[in-house]
Order: C-alpha cells, then sequence, then structure tokens
C-alpha cells in the first residue's frame, strides 16, 4: 500500500502559546504508531527564519523551514497558534502581528485545511479566513473577536468547531482535542481513540463539549449575584424557581431577570441548568450513581429532562458522558 503523506505546518511567531506548538505534534506522532493504515503524517514548525523562537512561555523552539521554503510545497493541514499579551489590569489581549496574518494567509492558499488554536483564531479571522462562518477561540477574548471581526459568527462554548475545510479551536488545551478529531477526519475514530487512550484522556472530547464550567465563568461584579450563584450551588437539588430567588435576594423576579442579564448575560433559568448540568458531570465522573440519583440529586427531577439537559448543552447523553470521562470509583 502506497504511503498518503500529510504535510501539516505549525506557525511559529514570538511570544506563541508554547502548548498550542507541542500539542498537536505530539498527536500526530502518536497517529503514525497507532495507524494499521500506511497513513503517515509529516510535521514541520515554519518561522520567518531558522533562529530560536521564544514562546510565551520563555522556551526557546527551533523551526524546521521558513515560511519562504514551503513557498512550492502543497500543504495539507495549517495550524495556527495563538498568543497573548497581558495588560496592566490584567486583560488578556490577543496578539495578531500584521506580517504573521499576511504569512497565514498566503499559506492558506495552498493548504487542504486550515485550523487554529486557542486565540489563533484571530489571526485566521485577520486574515478574512473565517468571514461568514461558525467560529470559536478562547473564552476570554471571544467578545473581542466579535467584536473586531462581525462578519464571524462567534460562539465561545465548544471546545472546537469544524466549518467545512476550516477548523477552530478554544482554550489552549484543547489543542488535543481539535488534533484528535483531526487525525479522526484521516484515518477514522479507532486510531484517534488509541490516540486519546495512549494521551491519558479518558477517550476523546466530542465538538460540542463546553470549553468551560459553571465556576470558570467570568465572575460576577455585584456581592448579590455572587451570593445568588452560591445559594444555586448549596441548593441544587431544589425546585430553584425565579420566584424562589427573587425571594431570597429580596428583590422582584423581573429586577432578579435583569440581573442575571447584566452581570451574566443568561437567564435565571439558563443558568440554574447551566449549574445542574456541571453538578450532574462531576457526579458521572467520580461516582457509580445510577442516573435516577444522579437527576435526583442535581434538581433534574427525572432522568428524561437530565438527557433533555444534556443534549442540550453538550450535545451528548448523560451515558455517554459517563463512558467517556469516567474518572474512578468512589
Amino acid at each position: 500500500m502506497s504511503t498518503v503523506r500529510r504535510l501539516i505546518v505549525v506557525v511559529l511567531f514570538p511570544g506563541v502559546d508554547l502548548l498550542d506548538v507541542t500539542g498537536p505534534p505530539e498527536v500526530f506522532s502518536l497517529a503514525r504508531r497507532e495507524s494499521d493504515e500506511a497513513a503517515a503524517y509529516e510535521v514541520v514548525l515554519a518561522a520567518e527564519t531558522l533562529d530560536p523562537v521564544t514562546t510565551g512561555a520563555g522556551v526557546r523552539v527551533l523551526p524546521d523551514v521558513t515560511f519562504d521554503e514551503l513557498s512550492t510545497k502543497r500543504i495539507d493541514t495549517l495550524i495556527v497558534p495563538g498568543a497573548v499579551e497581558i495588560d496592566s489590569r490584567r486583560r488578556v489581549h490577543p496578539l495578531t502581528d500584521p506580517h504573521v496574518v499576511a504569512r497565514v494567509k498566503r499559506l492558506a492558499d495552498r493548504t487542504r485545511r486550515v485550523t487554529s488554536v486557542c486565540v489563533g483564531a484571530h489571526i485566521l479571522a485577520a486574515a478574512g479566513l473565517l468571514d461568514g462562518k461558525r467560529a470559536t477561540t478562547h473564552w476570554s477574548t471571544a467578545q473581542q473577536l466579535a467584536a473586531d471581526h462581525p462578519a464571524v459568527e462567534v460562539d465561545a462554548d465548544p471546545i472546537f468547531i469544524r466549518e467545512g475545510d476550516v477548523w477552530t479551536g478554544a482554550g489552549i488545551s484543547a489543542c488535543l482535542d481539535l488534533s484528535l478529531a483531526l487525525v479522526a477526519d484521516d484515518l477514522g475514530e479507532a486510531v484517534a481513540l488509541s490516540v486519546a487512550r495512549q494521551l491519558v484522556m479518558y477517550l476523546k472530547r466530542p465538538s460540542g463539549q463546553s470549553q468551560f464550567s459553571v465556576p470558570l465563568e467570568q465572575l460576577s461584579t455585584t456581592r448579590r449575584i455572587e451570593d445568588l450563584r452560591h445559594h444555586i450551588m448549596r441548593n441544587i437539588g431544589e425546585p430553584l424557581t425565579v420566584a424562589d430567588l427573587a425571594g431570597y435576594a429580596h428583590i422582584s423576579d423581573r429586577q432578579l431577570t435583569r440581573i442575571f442579564k447584566t452581570d451574566l448575560g443568561t437567564t435565571p433559568h439558563a443558568y440554574i441548568e447551566s449549574a445542574r448540568v456541571e453538578a450532574a458531570r462531576s457526579r458521572l465522573e467520580s461516582t457509580d450513581a445510577t442516573l435516577e440519583r444522579v437527576a435526583s440529586a442535581c434538581g433534574f427531577g427525572t432522568v428524561d429532562t437530565l438527557v433533555r439537559a444534556f443534549r442540550r448543552r453538550l450535545d451528548t447523553t448523560p451515558t455517554e458522558y459517563r463512558r467517556r470521562f469516567r474518572t474512578g470509583g468512589a
């Protein structure tokens, strides 16, 4: 059987996130070892020159090729990592060097599929490669991506999104999930799952998996909403209606809804459901409790309600979620 060569190019530039650069090659390397097919990945790191590139972690990385050396090569997959800078108020700002953007745009013209990792989506967007497409990025810069590029439909929740031959990945560690999805697309689910086992990832996560949990959401600006959030988590198995929460906070139902919308960008009902799903995820990962017990303990009432919430929030079922992410017996 003839070998199918797939040239994978990872873009390097100063300040790039280290895991964005090293994670995908590890996945493709394991895929070569696990695959029974004759397909082969050739992974190269490309930069402006062959001089060492200092990453955001301070670790220097040696490029394999220059961008100019790729000018006549056909690229299978272009991986664009991200880089950020932190201002004096500890706010995160993605870096989009115009020269890097121009290089990525030219490389994309000779590439079968283009991918970004984390805030690398900002570089793809600046190159015009995400216009008219749905895309994701790290949750901390999603609002900026949407504001800077109105032609892009930004969805900050999934760990990765595929739009034809353009793939975008979320937070830094999601580079492994994105890379596994690329392997599955090339070589099949069986190979991807074998690689995931080698990485001790408890199988690969589906694209609909949320990239953040309720406790990681942006903290509210008022003590009242924080008190309500803690009250919800302490009483997750209770009914928790809007009227209940409004009574607890000594405000009207309308004012409660307005506070949730302003501070958390969602409705009380949607937030409570996300909190219940988060609580259920924890139980499914760490206990052997039946679905009936999980549903009851997390306030869903019935297994059917639990299943519908999981399908809505995570695009999977509780049973499938437990199969993928079970971490040990209680």
